[in-house]
């Protein structure tokens, strides 16, 4: 294992009392529902800034492994009768195979063209699983059984709280891992120049499929946890405006920071709850607060806010 400096520290620390100290903030169960959604956004959008913050690269196809997650355990427990445990690893290996399959051929592309790639990626899942209703229920949608862990059934807003939280601070923490060993300094070899990696010797297409895949995985397993708590999915949660929100989410908290990805999933997630009371132009005041964001605050909230203090501290 890696040694960890300080600030990573610090940070799983903080992380560790905010999650504990969640729950009793919560008022009520519908604020309950929002904050376990932001969790699991917040690990997809963690697990996403490795394959874009840190590598450099684009995905506008990460709903769609989010969608088959879901759908896989809606369709592996609810049709077939298999236990939801193993729905969860079965969606998690097949997404991993799937991203793995894609990724070699689609990763040479760069730009414009990787994200055209990966956006029809996402939309091939979204007709899939939109068209296909004997299986999948198509545009009205799926139920997805309970969740039984031990003979016990999961349910209730703190456990899947639970869950959620445990799943975010997990992902978190092999994220900051990573990015601390010599495949993490490989992503940051690949962002800052592909010819310059290739001329020492980095395999840029391999690294950046690995990266890809373990993204992918982690959007699938969120996809799997929140289908389990909501207990019905629609398409809609691999769509495309669901892919683009999640780069929304970690380009508003800043490329490449962890604690950026965290904060920027919260912060998307909730906004919409929040500006309700603007009843017609809620979508209008959404976009103008993404707009000052993007001006204001270019490299994202996290990035900006660190070099701030820097400043005021040299």
């Amino acid at each position: 294992m890696p040694f960890i400096p300080f600030k990573s520290i610090s940070l799983l620390a903080f992380l560790s009392i905010l999650l504990v100290m969640l729950p009793f903030l919560v008022p009520n169960s519908f604020v309950f529902g929002v904050v376990i959604l932001a969790l699991l956004n917040a690990a997809i959008a963690v697990g996403l800034n490795l394959f874009v913050g840190s590598a450099g690269q684009i995905s506008l196809g990460h709903a769609g492994f989010f969608g088959i997650g879901a759908y896989s355990v809606a369709v592996l427990a609810g049709n077939y009768g298999l236990h939801g445990g193993l729905a969860l690893l079965a969606g998690a290996g097949a997404t991993g195979l799937l991203a793995y399959a894609i990724g070699r051929p689609i990763l040479r592309l760069s730009g414009h063209y990787l994200a055209m790639a990966t956006l029809g990626v996402g939309v091939i899942v979204f007709l899939s699983i939109n068209q296909e209703i004997t299986i999948t229920g198509g545009p009205d949608g799926k139920a997805v059984p309970p969740l039984d862990v031990m003979g016990m059934r999961l349910t209730g807003d703190l456990s899947w709280y639970a869950v959620s939280a445990g799943f975010l601070f997990c992902v978190t923490w092999m994220a900051l891992n990573l990015l601390e060993t010599g495949y993490g300094r490989t992503l940051k070899a690949i962002h800052a120049s592909e010819h310059g990696a290739r001329s020492v010797g980095i395999d840029v297409g391999r690294a950046k499929t690995g990266v890809f895949v373990l993204s992918a995985v982690i959007a699938s397993l969120a996809g799997s946890i929140y289908a389990f708590y909501i207990g019905f999915i629609t398409p809609s949660e691999a769509g495309f405006m669901k892919s683009v929100e999640l780069i929304i989410m970690i380009v508003v908290g800043g490329l490449g920071s962890v604690p950026g990805a965290i904060l920027g999933a919260f912060l998307i997630t909730a906004l919409p709850q929040l500006l309700t009371g603007f009843h017609d132009q809620e979508q209008l005041v959404f976009g103008l607060l993404l707009m000052t964001i993007a001006v204001g605050l270019r490299r994202g909230i996290v990035p900006t806010f660190v070099e701030q203090v820097r400043r005021r501290l040299s």
